[in-house]
């Protein structure tokens, strides 16, 4: 189901932000799978347009959080999100897309199947 492209992304928008509003997590799950969907933006594009919108929901769940765990606590998943943010786009050039949507399906099943039995 083609969409216009602008309604696309702001359902796809929409929608990762409620996910990750309601769950804390999993916006980007929700994300690519709608943004290839709805809009007829490339496979590629879709996955660096994932990336730019989870930013923004990313601060906006920090601001509405009533809890700020201390920075001691979060401070290593910052670090390695940072390596990881810095390493991923350099190694993904050289994956094909097949195998990062395949990639992307096997960790959405695993962490749905992880959080039913927990």
């Amino acid at each position: 189901m083609q969409v216009n492209k602008k309604y696309g992304l702001w359902i796809a928008g929409a929608a990762a932000g409620a996910v990750a509003g309601l769950f804390g997590a999993g916006g980007g799950m929700v994300l690519v799978p709608l943004l290839s969907m709805l809009t007829d933006l490339e496979e590629d594009e879709v996955f660096r347009a994932s990336v730019s919108i989870i930013l923004p929901i990313c601060v906006v769940s920090i601001i509405m959080t009533p809890y700020y765990p201390p920075l001691f606590t979060v401070l290593p998943y910052l670090l390695g999100s940072c390596v990881g943010g810095l390493l991923a786009p350099r190694i993904v050039r050289h994956i094909p897309t097949l195998w990062l949507h395949r990639a992307l399906g096997i960790l959405i099943i695993w962490g749905g199947i992880r959080y039913l039995w927990p």
